[in-house]
């Protein structure tokens, strides 16, 4: 986990160009540029797929149940290849900073609180959770404005890997006959694997919280310290 400091305006330099009528007109055609490029379109279709996972894994059989963890594994796949094709092509937008995360989250939060009445998750991990990731946003957006970047560290990153496969694993939620490497592992309730790692998860997210409110204080007491300096 990094943190990096924007380079503040220097004396002299232009201002943003005013809010005219033809920079208003400017700004919705890039935006509406911006939303039909093909990593902002898989991103969108990854929001779309949401009612389709929840619909599969309202119906609890142990088919629908395993076509909504496919559902949820071509979501996570995206996941990854919009953002690759957004810099490879050389169109990384500020819709797409926007809408990228927000579908993550929204997909992940929404199969959670889904499975809280189905008694594959307890409430309180789901609370944890969200807990974790509306305050780390709101941190994120606070450091922004003040000109501070914080990138995810290898906690957040271990947090989001485990806490995919114990999603797709509550999803899937009955037992299986399962071998591995030619070892037969016998049945194995899924339900209890998903839970352990989603436990795992928890564990990391509140040390990646814990950091990003570390060096959102140290990126605070650095840039007040250089205010006084000068």
């Amino acid at each position: 986990m990094t943190v990096e400091h924007a380079n503040p305006r220097t004396p002299g330099q232009p201002t943003a160009p005013r809010d005219t009528k033809e920079h208003r007109k400017e700004l919705r055609r890039t935006l509406a540029q911006d939303a039909v490029n093909l990593p902002n379109l898989i991103t969108m279709a990854r929001i779309v797929m949401i009612p389709v996972f929840l619909v599969l894994l309202d119906r609890q059989t142990p088919v629908d149940c395993f076509w909504a963890a496919i559902v949820y594994t071509l979501a996570a796949l995206t996941d990854a290849l919009d953002g690759y094709l957004a810099r490879k092509m050389g169109v990384v937008s500020v819709l797409g900073k926007f809408l990228d995360p927000l579908a993550d989250k929204l997909i992940v939060m929404a199969g959670l609180v889904w499975m809280v009445p189905m008694g594959r998750i307890p409430a309180w991990v789901v609370v944890v959770l969200l807990g974790r990731e509306i305050s780390v946003t709101g941190l994120r957006s606070v450091a922004a404005n003040s000109g501070v970047v914080i990138s995810a560290g290898r906690e957040g990153k271990t947090k989001t890997a485990l806490q995919m496969i114990g999603i797709i694993a509550l999803v899937l939620g009955y037992p299986y006959h399962l071998a591995y490497l030619g070892i037969d592992l016998g049945v194995v309730d899924l339900v209890h694997v998903g839970r352990l790692l989603v436990y795992l998860s928890l564990v990391f997210s509140v040390a990646s919280a814990a950091q990003y409110m570390q060096l959102f204080g140290q990126a605070v007491e650095a840039k007040e310290s250089n205010l006084r300096d000068h």
